[in-house]
C-alpha cells in the first residue's frame, strides 16, 4: 500500500499548497494582486500593495500550508491508503517530506492560476518548522540577518534557501532530509532568477523603497 500512500500524500499536499492565499486576500481587500506591483501573489507583494498587517496574514497562512502538509501526511497515508498506524520513523519522515515537497510545488505552481504562483519562501519555512524546528529557526534567523544587513528581501530569501540543507546537516538530520533540503533550496533560488538579474543590474528594490527602478517591483514570495 506504500505507493498509494505516497500518491495520496503528494496530491493532498499539492492541493493544500495550491490555495492562492494572496490572491483571495487581495480580492477581499478589493485588489487583484496579479495587476499590482510585481504581480506575484506572495506576501512581499501583498505587503507592498496592502500593508504589513495584510502581508503578515498572507505570510502566516502560506506558512501554515506547509506545516499542515507535513502534519497531515502520515494521517492521510494511514486513513486513506490503509497504511499501518504504527509507522516506522523512517517511513513517517519520507511521508512528511513528500507532503512538504507537494505543498511547496502547489504554492509555486498552483493549478488555480495556470500553474503560476509564489516563490515558496513562507511555505518552505512552514515545512521546516514541522520537520526540523531548530533547523527552521536557523533559516529564519538567516533570513532576518541578511534582510537587516542588505535591506533586500530577495537576498535574505536566497540566503535562507542556501541555509536549508546546511541547517539540516548541522542539526544531524538524515541524508534524505538534507537532499530534499538541497532540492527545495535550489528551487527557491531558481524562483528568484528575475530578482538575481535585477540585483546584478542594480535595479532591485530595497525594503522601504516605493517602486523598483524597473517596470516591476521585486518580490520574494
Amino acid at each position: 500500500m506504500e505507493p498509494l500512500g505516497y500518491a495520496v500524500v503528494v496530491v493532498s499536499a499539492y492541493f493544500l499548497g495550491s490555495f492562492p492565499t494572496g490572491l483571495l486576500v487581495g480580492k477581499a481587500c478589493g485588489v487583484d494582486i496579479r495587476k499590482v506591483g510585481s504581480g506575484n501573489i506572495g506576501a512581499t507583494n501583498i505587503t507592498r500593495a496592502l500593508g504589513k498587517r495584510v502581508g503578515a496574514l498572507v505570510l502566516l497562512v502560506d506558512a501554515m500550508k506547509g506545516w499542515l502538509a507535513c502534519y497531515i501526511a502520515p494521517l492521510m497515508a494511514t486513513q486513506v491508503a490503509g497504511m499501518s498506524l504504527d509507522l516506522e520513523p523512517a517511513l513517517r519522515e519520507r511521508l512528511q517530506l513528500t507532503g512538504a515537497v507537494g505543498a511547496i510545488l502547489g504554492h509555486n505552481y498552483t493549478c488555480w492560476l495556470n500553474f503560476k504562483g509564489g516563490k515558496g519562501i513562507a511555505t518552505t519555512a512552514g515545512t521546516l518548522m514541522a520537520l526540523m524546528p531548530v533547523g527552521g529557526l536557523i533559516c529564519i534567523a538567516t533570513w532576518i540577518v541578511f534582510l537587516a544587513l542588505s535591506r533586500y528581501v530577495s537576498i535574505a530569501s536566497i540566503a535562507a534557501a542556501v541555509a536549508v540543507p546546511l541547517s539540516a546537516w548541522l542539526t544531524g538530520r538524515s541524508s534524505l532530509m538534507i537532499g530534499v533540503g538541497l532540492t527545495v533550496g535550489a528551487l527557491a533560488i531558481y524562483k528568484h532568477k528575475d530578482n538575481i538579474c535585477r540585483l546584478l543590474a542594480g535595479t532591485e528594490s530595497r525594503i522601504g523603497e516605493g517602486k523598483s527602478k524597473t517596470a516591476k517591483d521585486s518580490t520574494s514570495e
